[in-house]
């Protein structure tokens, strides 16, 4: 059996970038030639293959039968379970446990989060500026000014905040519009890439596992949104020195990226896959062989490593 040498010796012909090299990039301020951070560059509306993807008839045939059966509606059920009211030295607020259950099938991965009122009346007001049509009935519950602190009207309040984000995803536009999407995951994911830019890999790795399967869910028409949360995975695998879960998790995001060779993710994840299979003693030739090609069709002074790009999400 052939063996396989240590990354950096002359058997590697890979580029080395900082990812791999033995240095830890630090985060800093945005570069003028990096691509605009955040989800909402990485797919048009449809999600379809970039124009430049080098894909047959066949595979491209193939694809969209696999994004068909992919593009199959995920049913969310969406309950207000609890409810605590929080004091701070000048501010009192209540804060409410959302919980998210994929109905159809036992769901191993129920999202728990939480948000106050304020943030349900940010989420009315940005909807009404894009679907002020769309969402004419669906009744927002009214804003108090005294009295919010009962247990009546939080009880309320519970049972009407879970029947307004039941409507709300009852309209397709609106459940997968960004607006929708951030509140339900944005708090978290940016928590999440902070305690990345920190280095504090496993409370990042945390947080990213339980807001993850929530994302999955909500961006099941278009999985390239999913892509920057899984490469910050892959690299707090890494980084804590957990290989083979880094490559596993890089293998999904690759697969969030077929037919998507244009993504701004795809070559730095490929130069990242590329060394972890080398370092697993798996095929690494092949990604090696696509990331070639990668480079070749978009040529660039200098490609960012998946590193330096992930650490450039949820600045804002």
């Amino acid at each position: 059996m052939a063996s396989h040498k240590h990354l950096g010796s002359p058997g590697w012909t890979g580029p080395i970038s900082q990812d791999m090299a033995g240095t830890t990039p630090k985060a800093s301020a945005p570069r003028p030639d990096l691509p605009r951070p955040g989800p909402e560059d990485h797919l048009d509306a449809q999600g379809s293959p970039s124009s430049n993807s080098s894909m047959t008839t066949r595979e491209l045939q193939e694809y969209w039968r696999t994004q068909k059966c992919c593009w199959k509606h995920v049913k969310l059920l969406f309950e207000i379970t609890s409810a605590r009211i929080e004091e701070r030295k000048v501010s009192k607020f209540v804060m409410y446990q959302i919980v998210v259950i994929q109905t159809g099938s036992f769901d191993s991965n129920k999202a728990v989060l939480e948000r106050r009122y304020s943030d349900f009346e940010t989420l009315q007001k940005k909807l009404l500026k894009t679907f002020r049509e769309e969402i004419e009935d669906v009744v927002f519950p009214k804003k108090h000014l005294i009295g919010n602190f009962t247990e009546e009207m939080i009880s309320e309040r519970k049972l009407a905040l879970k029947e307004y984000l039941s409507l709300l995803y009852a309209i397709r536009c609106v459940r997968r519009s960004r607006e929708f999407i951030d509140f339900l995951t944005r708090p978290e994911l940016k928590e999440a890439f902070g305690c990345l830019r920190a280095g504090q890999y496993a409370k990042a790795l945390d947080i990213l596992t339980r807001v993850v399967p929530l994302q999955e869910k909500l961006t099941a028409h278009c999985p390239a949104l999913l892509v920057p949360a899984l490469c910050a995975k892959l690299v707090c695998y890494r980084d804590l020195e957990r290989p083979a879960e880094a490559f596993a998790v890089g293998e999904r995001a690759l697969q969030c990226l077929q037919a998507r060779e244009g993504h701004r993710y795809y070559t730095p994840l490929l130069d990242a896959m590329a060394r972890l299979a080398y370092l697993l003693g798996r095929d690494f030739v092949s990604l090696q062989k696509r990331l070639e090609e990668s480079q070749l069709r978009k040529p660039a002074l200098r490609g960012f490593t998946l590193k330096e790009l992930t650490v450039q999400e949820y600045l804002s």
